[in-house]
């Protein structure tokens, strides 16, 4: 199997842990009896920790059906290349790195850092266009 659908995998395994992470750190602020129920009730803002991880979480949702798109249409295409192979490593450490930046709230290398997974999932898109 060509090491961009291993990364792809990751990359899929890395947006669970970061939906568990996210619900644990705010469920551990709002409560269980939250988490459990209908969650109709108007909470209060979450705490900056929670709060980073949904906008982290929420940052790779937009780019994440791109990646998915991009490398499975090139898989299909028979268009996996140096190019892809680069954007999926760029694209999934990009990722991994970007979450506890983020977390943390350190800026500018965390943007530096998300650029680099963009270019990652750019290349992907190239790789798929240009084969």
């Amino acid at each position: 199997m060509a090491i961009e659908l291993y990364l792809l995998g990751a990359t899929l395994i890395l947006a669970l842990v970061q939906i568990l992470l996210t619900a644990h750190i705010r469920t551990r602020q709002y409560g269980l009896k939250w988490n459990a129920g209908a969650r109709d009730e108007t909470m209060p803002p979450l705490n900056p920790l929670p709060a980073r991880l949904q906008r982290a979480q929420d940052n790779l949702f937009e780019t994440l059906p791109l990646f998915v798109g991009a490398l499975l249409g090139a898989a299909y295409a028979g268009r996996l290349s140096l190019l892809t192979n680069i954007g999926a490593h760029l694209y999934f450490f990009g990722r991994l790195v970007y979450l506890p930046l983020y977390a943390a709230g350190i800026p500018y290398v965390r943007s530096l850092v998300w650029m680099v997974a963009t270019s990652g999932l750019v290349l992907v898109i190239a790789g798929l266009m240009l084969g």
